[in-house]
């Protein structure tokens, strides 16, 4: 079993909104900060979004900014993407990742993790 699991993907049309979750109820929470990353076909990754664990402090990609919302909820243990706005151009997989390190975003969004979950698609029809 992967240590997070992600869903909440599917499929939407040219505007609409999807909410992605990354549970890892088998972490010892507190002490990650929280990922998002996406790979579109054909395309390399790319960091969507971060969160602190220290001060939730946040940092998106500027092509999502003011249309994706990162946020945590620590006593689920689950972290949160919501996406609106939705263009074909993030039609991808999405991935959440956990972070090992206390510091904030956006100096946290550039930490290595080897702590991913399987994803979860995305796709944004036009």
């Amino acid at each position: 079993q992967t240590p997070l699991v992600e869903s909440g993907g599917g499929r939407v049309q040219f505007g609409g909104s999807l909410r992605l979750s990354c549970e890892g109820s088998e972490l010892s929470w507190q002490y990650y900060a929280i990922a998002w990353f996406r790979q579109a076909p054909g395309k390399g990754r790319e960091r969507v979004s971060c969160i602190s664990r220290t001060d939730g402090s946040t940092h998106y990609m500027d092509s999502v900014k003011g249309r994706f919302t990162i946020s945590r909820d620590n006593a689920k243990k689950t972290a949160y993407l919501q996406m609106d706005n939705l263009v074909p151009e993030d039609t991808a997989v999405y991935y959440c990742a956990a972070v090992a390190s206390g510091a904030t975003a956006p100096i946290v969004c550039n930490v290595p993790s080897n702590v991913w979950g399987q994803g979860t698609q995305v796709t944004v029809s036009s």
